[in-house]
């Protein structure tokens, strides 16, 4: 069984494809998504159906992130939604081929992508040496009273962050990471490498410390988390 952990997908479907034939998910895989499935990337549409297909093949868990939230509130509010439209919802609503008024555009998503966002995401996954979340915690609180700001909309900052009082090493996604390659600091990894820009999308085996990457031209490569360098 492996610990599986992929960041950010935003709609970068053949990234997602890409990464995939990489890793071949089993089914005694434990696979945790770090959340924002939407917006910004082409295929968000095909990402979603691909994620719903992949509890047929292992154990997913999947987090909520910020611009998924973005998009469920905006189903019934125009300021939230004109919000949404204009941090990475347009890319959403042209990937299904949507009706660009506010209170008509969730009738073209189908009803199984927003159970998905609505019911099958969760807000974080612990296990006993790691934990998952979208964007970040405070050091000192456990994660079941966590507040929605910290765990979507927070940033991690290298200098500032701190270990959580549990001893766990966090896995998160959120601050984009220009680079390409993961963040690595001693308490904590961010995978979020920016596939929607010109960056790659990332999983990582989390007991191996070894991750796959894919790009949105369908490129693939190989790395390790090098701590000595933490």
């Amino acid at each position: 069984m492996r610990t599986l952990a992929i960041g950010d997908t935003h709609g970068c479907l053949t990234a997602l494809d890409a990464l995939l034939a990489m890793v071949q998910p089993r089914p005694d895989d434990l696979v945790i998504t770090l959340g924002d499935y939407v917006d910004r990337g082409p295929n968000v549409r095909g990402t979603l159906d691909r994620l719903i297909a992949l509890v047929a093949q292992c154990r997913l868990v999947a987090l909520k992130g910020n611009h998924d939230i973005m998009m469920l509130d905006a189903r019934g509010d125009a300021d939230a939604y004109l919000e949404w439209f204009h941090v990475g919802g347009k890319q959403t609503l042209q990937s299904y081929g949507a009706d660009l008024h506010w209170d008509l555009f969730q009738k073209a998503v189908p009803a199984s992508h927003w159970r998905f966002l609505e019911e099958t995401c969760v807000a974080y996954h612990e296990l006993d040496t790691h934990f998952f979340v979208h964007a970040n915690v405070y050091a000192d609180m456990p994660l079941h009273e966590q507040p929605d700001h910290m765990l979507y909309w927070e940033k991690l900052d290298p200098g500032d962050a701190r270990p959580h009082d549990s001893g766990k090493t966090m896995i998160c996604g959120h601050s984009a990471q220009k680079s390409g390659r993961p963040l690595v600091l001693e308490h904590a990894v961010c995978i979020d490498t920016w596939v929607f820009g010109d960056g790659w999308l990332t999983c990582l085996d989390v007991e191996r410390e070894a991750y796959w990457q894919a790009n949105e031209k369908g490129e693939t490569r190989v790395g390790l988390l090098n701590f000595r360098e933490r």
